[in-house]
């Protein structure tokens, strides 16, 4: 018992660790987690998850999987992906198929599968995952459109893969009957699967739509119930607990009027920690022999998954698209498998290999060599590619605002009309609406959450504002993004209040990124905008420079920042209005009583210039 307590507690602490290294390294964490494994288990034998847990392993790998399942169909939200371009809708239907075919065709002659066998794998190695996907796409920078549709591809596919690796394996397991039987079985198991998943999912969405559960009991029941459908429906039929709590969170996802977002963040941080000890585990059994065994058809199936199979689905899923040759090249090259696909694929094979399917032990090494080979080389290798090809984003000079007040959407539009790419990050929806019909882009919830990481698209994205009246929050999403970008890219209102003794900087770097200013407030910002003033640009020159822009407004213009070589200049404490040069853009907000005596001596200078 002692034994196993201390494993348990040694995986927590390597599955944080690794995970660490991965956000360190700007590298997926999967690639940590296997070394761990693979350190521990083949190489040291320090850890041998079948002598160390028994009986218990099979139950604890089937729950993890059901809840990483249930957590990645909360996402599929059909509306979202229609807003997302034929593009993903293609890739994750048309490309999908054509992965699965060419890699099933692969796995068949390459490596001597029964047929059934190398369906199952091919619909294994469809997945790819935001969990590999958006650690990449941070450190390659590809362009937003091929950032947006490789992160979607990803989030999407994460569900509508498992599920199809499912049905696979539930038709594998009652093949061996007779046909009548077969079909019989197999409908018995899909109207179970979906019938149970769509009613539990039903009654859930029933229960937190109509508030009947206290809002700190909801994470926790939804988790037990997940897990009680998962065993209700295994006692059912067997092995369609899977299919039930997938169907389950898809039904949840489209569900009208429910609230998920606390949910899905809950199950996010609990799917990290159980990915996480699960890979560890399921990389320590991996019998480093198993590998080698595989020899060149292993490596030939390997090559045909990343040269052949994803080319095809991208060069045919993009008929008809607007992508350039040059766009299609890249998505064909990116790619890399996660972690659902080894979960899904240990789990799988310990269940064929008990039923005596010849060729089940060989899954789940092909599956991580195909894992390896992806993430390591595509991870290596992606950011010259697109370097090469010219879709990298370049110089990321677009602005993240937290806070989608009236001031931040004049501000966002006028950024927006100048090419830099704005996104506007709030907890009120009124605000997301109000934005959404200025169509700017938005992201509904904290910026610094773990939903975040996954859903919030910061390609192109290079220094973040925070203009939000949430003086509890800004602390957080300001230090969650200097690590991201680095402290001198992340800038806030100054406010005394808000400041706590833990969160208290020195005086210099409070200036440094204080946002408009040392003295500049939200309440200032929004006392002005609700009087009347407006942010206007204006060209400072040498023949208009920036004292004549001083005489003209006087004290009611209030800079912001300025705009030169298509970079934004932010004026800060430090950075203040004596240091904006010649031949720039100047943004600044100028008050209704400026606005109008600028008009007032304007139309003075014209009618005296008429006179004389």
């Amino acid at each position: 018992m002692e034994k196993i307590s201390a494993t348990l507690a040694l995986l927590g602490i390597l599955s944080l660790f690794c995970q660490w290294l991965g956000w360190k390294l700007r590298l997926p964490a999967i690639l940590p987690l296997l070394i761990a494994g693979l350190i521990l288990g083949p190489a040291l034998g320090v850890l041998n998850p079948d002598e160390l847990f028994g009986n218990l392993l099979f139950p604890i790998i089937s729950l993890g999987v059901a809840v990483i399942l249930f957590e990645g169909s909360l996402t599929l939200n059909f509306k979202e992906i229609k807003n997302h371009g034929r593009m993903v809708t293609s890739l994750v239907t048309v490309g999908a198929a054509v992965t699965w075919v060419c890699v099933t065709l692969a796995a068949y002659w390459l490596v001597g599968f029964s047929f059934e066998i190398a369906m199952l794998f091919g619909a294994l190695v469809v997945v790819t995952g935001p969990t590999v996907i958006v650690p990449m796409l941070r450190s390659v920078k590809p362009t937003s459109k091929l950032a947006s549709i490789l992160r979607w591809e990803g989030i999407v596919i994460d569900p509508l893969g498992a599920l199809l690796a499912v049905l696979v394996f539930e038709y594998i397991a009652y093949s061996s009957e007779s046909g009548n039987h077969v079909l019989m079985a197999l409908g018995l198991m899909l109207s179970v699967g979906f019938g149970l998943g769509a009613l539990s999912g039903y009654v859930v969405g029933t229960v937190l739509r109509k508030n009947m559960l206290p809002h700190y009991l909801q994470n926790t029941a939804v988790l037990t119930i997940v897990l009680a459908v998962f065993v209700g429906s295994n006692l059912l039929r067997e092995e369609s607990g899977l299919l039930t709590v997938t169907v389950m969170g898809i039904w949840l996802a489209n569900m009208r009027g429910v609230d998920i977002a606390e949910i899905l963040e809950f199950k996010e941080t609990l799917t990290v920690l159980l990915i996480s000890a699960l890979f560890i585990l399921l990389a320590a059994r991996l019998d480093s022999s198993a590998m080698l065994d595989l020899g060149w058809g292993g490596l030939g199936l390997l090559l045909v998954v990343m040269f052949i199979a994803r080319p095809l689905s991208i060069w045919i899923s993009a008929i008809g698209s607007s992508l350039q040759s040059n766009d299609k090249w890249f998505l064909s090259w990116v790619a890399p498998r996660g972690i659902v696909a080894a979960a899904v694929s240990s789990l799988f094979a310990i269940k064929l290999e008990n039923l005596g399917y010849e060729g089940a032990q060989h899954i789940v090494p092909l599956v991580f060599l195909v894992i390896i080979g992806t993430v390591v080389v595509q991870s290596l290798t992606a950011g010259r590619w697109a370097k090469w090809l010219g879709v990298a984003a370049g110089s990321n000079q677009g602005v993240l605002i937290f806070g989608a007040s009236p001031f931040a959407r004049d501000l966002a539009k006028v950024l927006q009309a100048r090419q830099f790419r704005t996104v506007l990050a709030d907890t009120n929806w009124d605000n997301i609406r109000l934005a959404r019909m200025d169509n700017i882009p938005v992201y509904f919830g904290n910026p610094a959450s773990e939903h975040a990481e996954n859903y919030l698209d910061l390609t192109g994205i290079g220094r973040v504002f925070i203009i939000s009246p949430y003086r509890q929050i800004n602390p957080l999403v300001s230090f969650h993004f200097q690590d991201v970008y680095g402290m001198h890219k992340v800038f806030s209102l100054n406010s005394s209040e808000a400041s706590s003794a833990r969160h208290q900087m020195s005086e210099t770097h409070v200036k440094q990124l204080s946002l408009f200013g040392e003295h500049v407030s939200y309440a200032k910002l929004s006392s002005l905008v609700a009087k009347g003033a407006v942010i206007k640009t204006t060209n400072i020159t040498e023949n208009f420079t920036y004292q004549h822009f001083v005489s003209r407004y006087g004290d009611g213009a209030l800079p912001l920042l300025y705009i030169k070589d298509k970079k934004i200049q932010v004026i800060t404490g430090n950075a203040g209005v004596a240091t904006i040069p010649a031949d720039v853009e100047l943004v600044s907000l100028i008050s209704a009583h400026a606005l109008q005596e600028a008009k007032t001596a304007s139309q003075t200078q014209t009618d005296t210039a008429k006179t004389t």
